[in-house]
């Protein structure tokens, strides 16, 4: 009967540290809206559909402290949706000591993917979920508000970048901002009439070879607003889009090739066709748009020592922007 007792306690005892032991998941739902374009945000933001989404907190295990509050990463994937590689990087984040949350703008709209298509989830509506997720996960008691960051790939990583165009970060929220924006391969295809960005941190990690969102006009954009904010870049030699993925590289077929494009991207949040001039309001007139430049079939796969590179990159940026431990 002793005998018994004693292994009743032990595998109580192992299975309350192995609870404690373990980060703490959360559904975070909250309302976002569906715009299609930066426009519909800047010019009519108040009318715009609402949208319910959720996403995944994760909240490090030494959370049972309650005077501690955690410094936060939102995380955005990419047209292709969530990847092993990206979930890598919040596991990295939450190991270091971060929260972590998986922003779920897909699902919460019952897409997969949005690969050669690019209007059933947009950019703009997922900047919309972005700041919404940023107001919600202010308040949670074992956040430190001031120290969210955001990051993303590719979509994901034109989210994270444009979540700081001023225009755009106005019109959802004025009095909230991120610390710090981490973009990985973001489509920067665009001549910007308005060149105020947030001044928070801001860097872009690319391919030298990407063809899907290629690092020219991404470098051309650095230059250009190094006089007006805190931006950088880094671009990792012989790499294509998705370096930071396993495996090889391969042909996607349906994704759109943008090495041809350059859109004007107007002051009131207007993308403009080449040529035309006529601004890409709608899922029509995008397609159209996109025939005067962009080819379909695009190659993505890894790099492993561009790999290697930007899971350092990530840890020492977010400690220092973040988490403000270097």
């Amino acid at each position: 009967m002793k005998k018994l007792s004693t292994i009743i306690f032990l595998f109580i005892f192992f299975t309350s540290f192995q609870c404690f032991s373990q980060n703490i998941s959360e559904q975070i739902t909250f309302t976002s809206s569906n715009p299609f374009s930066f426009n519909d945000v800047i010019t009519n933001f108040d009318n715009l559909e609402k949208q319910e989404v959720f996403g995944e907190l994760v909240i490090p295990h030494d959370s049972l402290n309650p005077q501690k509050k955690f410094p936060l990463i939102i995380g955005v994937a990419g047209s292709l949706g969530w990847k092993s590689h990206h979930l890598e990087y919040l596991k990295m984040y939450q190991d270091l000591g971060f929260a972590t949350f998986e922003l779920k703008s897909f699902k919460s709209r019952d897409i997969e993917s949005t690969v050669g298509e690019q209007s059933q989830v947009t950019t703009a509506a997922m900047i919309v979920d972005a700041y919404k997720a940023l107001e919600q996960l202010s308040k949670h008691p074992l956040i430190n508000k001031d120290k969210i960051s955001i990051t993303g790939w590719s979509l994901g990583g034109a989210v994270t970048l444009f979540s700081a165009w001023v225009p755009l970060k106005n019109a959802i929220n004025k009095q909230l901002s991120f610390a710090s924006h981490l973009a990985f391969y973001p489509p920067c295809f665009f001549e910007l009439e308005n060149l105020e960005f947030s001044q928070s941190p801001i860097h872009i990690l690319i391919g030298e070879l990407d063809d899907w969102t290629p690092s020219e006009p991404c470098s051309n954009l650095v230059n250009e607003l190094n006089d007006y904010c805190n931006i950088d870049i880094t671009i990792y030699k012989d790499s294509h889009h998705g370096f930071d993925r396993e495996g090889g590289l391969e042909i996607n077929e349906n994704g759109y090739s943008f090495k041809n494009c350059m859109f004007k991207l107007t002051s009131d949040g207007d993308v403009l066709m080449n040529y035309l001039n006529l601004p890409m309001s709608n899922s029509l007139l995008q397609k159209v748009g996109f025939l005067f430049c962009a080819s379909k079939g695009v190659t993505i796969g890894g790099n492993l020592e561009a790999r290697n590179q930007s899971f350092i990159f990530a840890k020492e940026f977010m400690l220092k922007t973040c988490y403000n431990k270097m």
